[in-house]
């Protein structure tokens, strides 16, 4: 262990009373769940299963979406495996909880401290560990290694500004990534940074974001929706974060005077921000309603605030056009690839670092398009929505094939998988 690592590990030891303040706070401010704040620390809040066991882990919605379809696969292959899913906010947990397969259990992953990762390891047991993305906490991989539970990283990523700053820190990540019998990158320039940061093997197959499934929608909601909407134009401003909104306000202005009927959309990343982003709309002479207080749509709504969790298929499903949020005032944005398996025209800002290749992928494939403010966000959905039906409909259709491309993908995982599932039903007989 490096010196780097042996200092946060100390660190982590004497940090615990703050870890427990902290998410106390998260939990008083509706960013932890209360009731199950024990999972964070490592106390399960269900009974582990028998037979064989694979946990995966993710760090959010974005990643759990890309893994589901990973944890079905592998609990139908093996029958007396089960699998546990963790992720680390109550987002992902809403939305899991709607979409978790057969024999497939979610928590709350554990905070990164020594006692909690051993207390969460001891009462699982897994057999086999899969993480996906770049999630590389010191004191678990510490613990996972000390037991020798084999792990693997899938879908990883690894971003231009976080390899350099493992450069900083060669032998600690050499060390963490020394933990992996095996990493798949989400591209080959990824399983490269992998490679060249100290992984022993690293490859690419593909990206498990083209795997996922469509979003789901309740049918008799949609269906209330759209008459609601009638022949109304509209468009959905989805995953916005703080600074957005304002933009897109000023883009549902601009359309206005092209089309006094038009309905925006907007669907914030976190809902809790509902109450604040309704008052900036106010304050901007916007009709707004807003579906957390269960208010309709109604003929004169101008706005209406999707500000719920775990309903981002039905609003991708009313909209024609559809803006991918932090990509404008944030850097990183957000899966283009949601919208576009349902058959939306995809729109999004220039900062999609965490999308990159995707992005560029559908900007290339006529199935996306980059805007930088909200003239250039008016002018796309306007020119969508008012002038070019046929361009929208051919831009849609190039998003969803797009999306399908890569649908081979899952199968090639579990093929890489495969030296590390093997042994899962051996255990299971066990």
């Amino acid at each position: 262990m490096s010196v780097v690592l042996r200092a946060y590990r100390s660190l982590a030891e004497l940090a615990a009373p703050l870890v427990r303040w902290h998410l106390s706070r998260r939990a008083t401010a509706g960013k932890e769940e209360a009731a199950r704040i024990g999972e964070r620390f490592g106390r399960a809040g269900l009974p582990r299963p028998a037979g064989s066991l694979v946990w995966l882990h993710a760090a959010s919605v974005g990643e759990a979406v890309s893994i589901l379809p990973l944890a079905a696969r592998l609990t139908a292959s093996h029958p007396q495996c089960h699998a546990l899913v963790t992720t680390g906010t109550v987002t992902s947990a809403v939305l899991l909880a709607q979409q978790l397969p057969p024999r497939v259990m979610h928590q709350y992953a554990p905070v990164d401290l020594p006692a909690a990762a051993d207390r969460f390891l001891d009462h699982w047991r897994p057999d086999l560990i899969l993480w996906a993305e770049s999630e590389f906490w010191p004191n678990l991989l510490g613990a996972i290694a000390h037991r020798g539970i084999p792990l693997a990283l899938v879908n990883g990523r690894v971003s231009e500004r976080a390899f350099r700053r493992w450069q900083h820190f060669k032998t600690s990540i050499r060390s963490m990534l020394g933990a992996f019998s095996l990493c798949l990158g989400q591209t080959p320039q990824d399983a490269a940074r992998l490679q060249r940061l100290g992984a022993a093997r690293a490859a690419c197959v593909g990206n498990l974001k083209f795997s996922a499934a469509p979003l789901s929608a309740d049918a008799e909601t949609l269906e209330s929706f759209r008459r609601a909407l009638a022949m109304r134009p509209r468009w959905l401003a989805a995953s916005t974060h703080a600074g957005e909104e304002a933009i897109v306000a000023e883009a549902h202005r601009r359309l206005q005077q092209r089309a006094a009927d038009v309905v925006t959309f907007i669907a914030p990343r976190h809902p809790e921000r509902g109450g604040e982003i309704a008052a900036l709309l106010a304050g901007l002479g916007l009709k707004t309603a807003r579906r957390s207080l269960g208010q309709a749509l109604e003929a004169d709504t101008q706005v209406y605030l999707a500000d719920t969790i775990g309903e981002l298929g039905l609003w991708y499903r009313l909209a024609d056009v559809v803006f991918v949020g932090g990509s404008l005032a944030a850097d990183g944005g957000h899966n283009p690839l949601e919208p576009a398996r349902l058959g939306a025209a995809v729109l999004h800002g220039p900062g999609m670092a965490s999308f990159a290749e995707i992005a560029a992928g559908m900007r290339a494939a006529g199935a996306g398009r980059t805007v930088a403010d909200a003239g250039e966000l008016a002018d796309a959905v306007g020119g969508l929505l008012f002038e070019d039906a046929a361009g929208r409909r051919a831009m849609a259709a190039a998003a969803k094939a797009y999306a399908e491309s890569q649908a081979g993908v899952l199968d090639r995982v579990i093929e890489a998988l495969a030296p590390l599932t093997a042994a899962l039903d051996k255990r299971s007989a066990a």
